[in-house]
């Protein structure tokens, strides 16, 4: 073999392994197995929020599609989100335990150095919605003033519990950013409020009794009773650092469960809330500003 051949042989199979990714020996990918009261299907009524990144890369996509096939929330709104990333994670949602989701990619940052790719054409990373009906109306909004990174929100209309809902999938500024936080909130606000029937996901990055979160809280309902605009209490932290960052947050839509749970996949933990249609409204027909 000459040395050409042999470099270009290496090249390929170094190529292969990148596109196979996690793989038991022999290059035959196995699924994680799932706690036995794991959900045996799509939840028609279930929502999840779930900032997926630090530990961030491919190597924890495998384990990130377990814990969604866990609990099979009918929509999962995921942050800090690289596509290729979402990509990967829908396939093998699909391919080892039968669960397809449609997306909707809302990035703030076409990063090659965060989320890879090629230096033409970088990853796009930010906001991710998955549902498990289709997606439509879908808009991405990016806040004027971002903090010390581009932040924004992604909305679109599908179903929840066998009605149309509209969907906000959103990151605020990071922490101590408050004033820039709290220009965010407002922003959101004005979108919720042209919509009977949301439901508002994602990293506040701010604790239910911090005073930039008060036009969100006078529009929609926080999911866990315990967390709304408390000091202290049972609000179940949703981090690592056992602050609440993550909500739902809903208008229109009665929360009838909702559950926390640590991931090793995230220093978030996943936070999902079974909901109830309570209002007839059209959800689609926003109101004039």
């Amino acid at each position: 073999m000459t040395l050409r051949r042999f470099l270009l042989s290496g090249a390929v199979a170094v190529l292969c392994l990148a596109l196979i990714g996690p793989s038991a020996p022999g290059g035959v990918l196995v699924a994680k197995p799932l706690p036995v009261d794991a959900a045996k299907d799509v939840v028609p009524n279930r929502v999840m929020t779930w900032n997926i990144c630090n530990p961030c890369g491919r190597s924890q996509n495998l384990g990130r599609a377990a814990e969604i096939a866990t609990y099979a929330p009918q929509v999962i709104g995921l942050q800090e989100a690289c596509v290729r990333d979402v990509e990967e994670i829908r396939r093998l949602l699909a391919g080892l335990y039968g669960l397809t989701y449609q997306v909707a990619y809302g990035p703030v940052l076409t990063s090659w150095g965060r989320c890879g790719g090629l230096p033409w054409r970088p990853g796009g990373y930010g906001q991710a919605i998955l549902s498990a009906a289709p997606i439509s109306d879908r808009a991405n909004v990016e806040y004027p003033d971002g903090g010390s990174e581009d932040r924004g929100y992604l909305s679109v209309t599908t179903t929840v519990d066998g009605r149309r809902v509209r969907v906000i999938d959103t990151h605020l500024a990071e922490r101590r950013q408050e004033p820039v936080r709290a220009r965010q909130a407002r922003v959101l606000a004005r979108e919720i409020a042209r919509h009977d029937r949301v439901i508002v996901i994602g990293d506040f990055n701010a604790v239910p009794y911090a005073p930039e979160l008060g036009p969100v809280q006078a529009l929609a309902t926080e999911s866990d009773p315990a967390c709304r605009a408390v000091f202290e209490g049972d609000c179940a932290p949703t981090t690592d650092w056992q602050s609440k960052f993550d909500y739902v947050f809903l208008r229109g839509v009665t929360a009838v469960a909702h559950r926390v749970r640590p991931s090793p996949y995230s220093d978030h933990h996943l936070f999902q809330s079974d909901v109830r249609i309570v209002t007839r409204a059209a959800p689609d027909a926003p109101r004039t500003p």
